[in-house]
């Protein structure tokens, strides 16, 4: 008998380039990336509670960074990070009951979800600067 040296071509896994990028894929990836930037969000927090609890010149600086346009547009970013997590969780929440788990539902979900959590995002802005007393 002769051995055959061809050897039979096996079936490669599909890689990213095979899967178009689909709502609730998108909502996947920015719910973990979301996440990830909470720890980030929670670091400039205790930095500010720090400065709250140290001299008024520490705080004084501290409001000063958060206070300018680049420090503002951070927190605006946290916040809308902050929205966006928690919406999405609710999702989850929703999926764990089995409701919502359908095509269609899922995918008009995620696209929801991106809509209320830049209209809750503006509107905590909005409130938060009205009880400020303006822009």
């Amino acid at each position: 008998m002769s051995k055959t040296t061809t050897v039979k071509a096996r079936p490669l896994s599909p890689h990213l380039q095979v899967y178009r990028l689909i709502p609730t894929m998108l909502m996947s990836i920015v719910h973990r990336i979301t996440g990830g930037a909470l720890y980030f969000g929670m670091v400039l927090f205790v930095i500010w509670l720090a400065a709250a609890s140290g001299s008024k010149e520490t705080f004084d600086t501290v409001n000063g960074i958060y206070g300018s346009w680049f420090g503002r547009l951070v927190l605006f970013g946290f916040t809308w990070a902050m929205i966006h997590h928690l919406v999405g969780g609710l999702r989850h929440l929703v999926w764990d009951t089995g409701r919502g788990l359908e095509k269609a539902t899922a995918t008009k979900m995620a696209k929801a979800i991106i809509a209320v959590s830049i209209v809750l995002t503006i509107l905590v802005w909005i409130i938060g600067y009205a009880v400020r007393g303006g822009f």
